[in-house]
């Protein structure tokens, strides 16, 4: 239980750094926060007061404003107890109860979420559980229309990760948040650039993830923690000695070691624990931006740097505005040393991050900063959803940055909404999005097949738009798939809104009327079959015969009258060497390029302009084949390969309609059919 003194310890750090004003309504809340929290715990079992000093304290240590702190003393109560919501207004004001509402909210999807381990399927299972991940992020942000919610919300994570530190509580449910946070918060906490905040979240998350781990690397730590201590304090003297002698006035200091980053560098660079750079470090805290090139001058100068080993983010900021000169040097004992040169003010950017430099009220007022804090929040947004923190990827490589941040700024969390399915998996949609949307998003079959939704657990109409947050559940007809089928008014605006979804309901009734085409053309054949006394042909051979890659291509045809069923006639009669006729053997206009459209075809008929082309179907001519032209009946120019057996056919019986023709000029995206012959070997391994 937290004792008097403790409170009154508490109330100072509390309102550190606020005006009179603010730090009376903070003083205020306090006491209503220990009156209403009396007797209560957390779910994680710590007392619900120290949980919220612990929250409200990191928020003050961050900087953050009043409503910030009054929001983070006050949120735990409306967790406990819904209903405390409605009379919190009256005693903390509208804003600290909007944030309260929105830290809610991401502690509901939270709950939603908890003990649903996130994985994949298939081969990119990896791949689809981290994507996964990262729109759970993107869900949180977008849920998150203030950013000082999300501040909370890491605040609270750190304040319940501690305690769990504190009474060494090791289980499955210590993991599992350990998990959540390392994978879902920790990342936010840097992109917001919140050093501070960061490494904690990292070292304790990754101390329950791993422990045994974690104490390997923290005992290597300490069993070289005086030597490593020692060198780095030399060190220091040394460039303290010559920093005076420049005049240059600076605060020179050991960098602390967090476990979390040194695991992960040991592992991503397959390095021993003795070979990190940073296992040795110390910061350089100047007046100006010139001073920190002059440093780096010094430090070159008294050490050997290590070449490629020096990273200059003040001219190049990284995505989330971090500013620092990096450099690795030899050191006297041969050994690398890190050192990282910055101003104060970068340096208090680095550690507190937008906590330290953001001012949500204007001076004296009490309005928001109307469309430049609109504009602010909404690069702010973006940045904290951008897919991957790329920062490290691209230094030194100043045009890829600038493409990955004009990427960035194109793109909006605004025309974007994050629903649940029942089993807590995020789906990414457009603003407007219907359950249609969510069950074709689901899978093709699903959204064929859905027949009803329910929304938070209500029935809904399926052109109800979804909202972020919500959780919907797709009703589907039962049968074998394929047996039921979209609407057709799922087409128009009131009911989809995704191209996405739209093309999956127009290709299954393009595949629905191809299937009764097919059946039709599939009904003449037959029926020309029984009249010429041929029902026992192979089908697959007379439409190989009539220049058909497959049987159900001819049946298509016929059904869609572009192939005569007098051709087929004509090959049934045939003996021996099938002759295609000629008005069959040229190919309908191709949709997909200019290649098969009269002049544009790439073809030129030699002494002649403005002859309709085809290319024919039976040898499919492509350039550099060489190519014969033999004029049919009302179809313009049919195009041969000049060693096509039914040109040669043709010719014999109308050698006064062979014309000579040759390859034009095509364009770069000319296109032609070709088949493909393809020969494979089959071997052990």
């Amino acid at each position: 239980m937290v004792s008097v003194a403790a409170l009154g310890s508490a109330t100072s750090q509390l309102v550190q750094g606020l005006s009179a004003d603010d730090a009376a309504r903070v003083q205020a809340a306090l006491a209503y926060a220990s009156e209403a929290y009396a007797g209560k715990a957390c779910t994680s079992g710590q007392e619900a007061l120290d949980f919220a000093l612990g929250v409200a304290n990191t928020l003050a240590f961050l900087r953050s404003d009043a409503e910030t702190r009054i929001a983070g003393l006050m949120f735990e109560l409306t967790v406990l107890d819904p209903q405390a919501v409605a009379g919190l207004e009256a005693r903390v004001g509208k804003e600290a109860t909007d944030l309260v509402t929105g830290v809610r909210q991401l502690i509901r999807l939270r709950d939603m979420t908890v003990g649903k381990e996130i994985i994949g399927r298939g081969k990119n299972a990896a791949q689809q559980a981290v994507a996964q991940i990262e729109t759970l992020r993107k869900m949180l942000l977008a849920m998150a229309s203030d950013m000082r919610v999300v501040l909370i919300r890491l605040a609270s994570c750190l304040t319940t990760l501690r305690y769990f530190a504190d009474i060494k509580l090791f289980n499955e449910m210590t993991r599992a948040y350990g998990r959540e946070t390392l994978d879902l918060y920790a990342p936010l906490a840097n992109r917001l650039g919140i050093w501070q905040l960061k490494w904690e979240l990292e070292d304790l998350s990754f101390r329950f993830i791993e422990p045994d781990t974690y104490k390997r690397i923290a005992k290597m730590l300490e069993e070289k923690r005086m030597l490593r201590e020692g060198f780095v304090q030399t060190a220091i003297r040394r460039l303290q000695t010559e920093l005076a002698a420049a005049g240059i006035q600076a605060e020179v200091f050991g960098r602390p070691k967090h476990i979390y980053s040194i695991w992960n560098k040991m592992r991503g660079k397959e390095l021993d624990f003795t070979a990190l750079y940073d296992v040795r470090a110390f910061r350089v805290i100047v007046e100006d931006v010139k001073s920190c090139y002059t440093v780096l001058g010094l430090v070159h100068n008294i050490w050997t740097p290590i070449p490629k080993e020096f990273d200059d983010y003040i001219s190049r900021p990284k995505p989330n505005g971090y500013q620092s000169l990096h450099t690795v040097v030899m050191a006297d004992d041969e050994r690398p040393l890190e050192v990282q040169i910055r101003t104060q003010e970068m340096h208090n950017f680095a550690e507190y991050g937008i906590a330290a430099h953001w001012r949500y009220k204007e001076e004296g007022g009490s309005n928001f900063k109307g469309q430049k804090y609109d504009e602010k929040i909404a690069w702010l947004r973006q940045l904290l959803a951008w897919k991957s923190d790329v920062a490290d990827a691209v230094v030194g490589q100043e045009e890829l940055q600038r493409e990955w941040v004009e990427k960035l700024k194109s793109t909006s969390l605004d025309d974007r909404i994050f629903v649940l399915t029942p089993q807590a998996r995020v789906l990414e949609l457009p603003v407007g999005a219907t359950p249609i949307d969510f069950a074709y998003h689901l899978h093709s079959e699903v959204g064929h097949r859905c027949r009803g939704a329910r929304v938070d657990g209500v029935m809904v109409p399926l052109n109800t738009p979804l909202k972020s947050g919500q959780t919907c559940e797709i009703i589907t007809a039962k049968g074998a798939p394929g047996t039921a089928g979209p609407s057709r008014d799922w087409l128009g605006a009131e009911y989809t809104v995704s191209t996405r979804t739209r093309a999956k309901v127009r290709a299954w009734f393009h595949a629905i009327d191809q299937e009764e085409t097919l059946a039709h053309g599939r009904a003449l054949v037959e029926k020309s079959l029984q009249r010429e006394g041929k029902t026992a042909v192979n089908l697959e051979a007379l439409a190989h015969k009539l220049g058909f890659a497959k049987v159900d291509d001819l049946f298509i045809s016929v059904g869609k009258e572009e192939f005569s069923l007098r051709h087929v006639e004509a090959a049934l009669h045939d003996t021996g060497e099938v002759v295609v006729p000629e008005d069959a053997v040229v190919l309908g206009k191709s949709r997909a390029s200019s290649v098969e459209q009269g002049a544009k075809s790439g073809v030129l008929v030699v002494g002649t302009e403005g002859l309709l082309t085809q290319l024919a179907k039976c040898c499919k001519p492509a350039p550099p084949d060489g190519i014969v032209g033999f004029v049919t009946r009302g179809k313009g120019v049919s195009i041969h390969r000049a060693t096509c057996k039914n040109f040669a056919e043709m010719r014999s019986k109308a050698p006064e309609r062979v014309i000579h023709t040759d390859w034009g000029r095509t364009g770069q995206d000319t296109v032609y059919p070709v088949d493909l012959y393809i020969q494979a070997g089959d071997r052990q391994g």
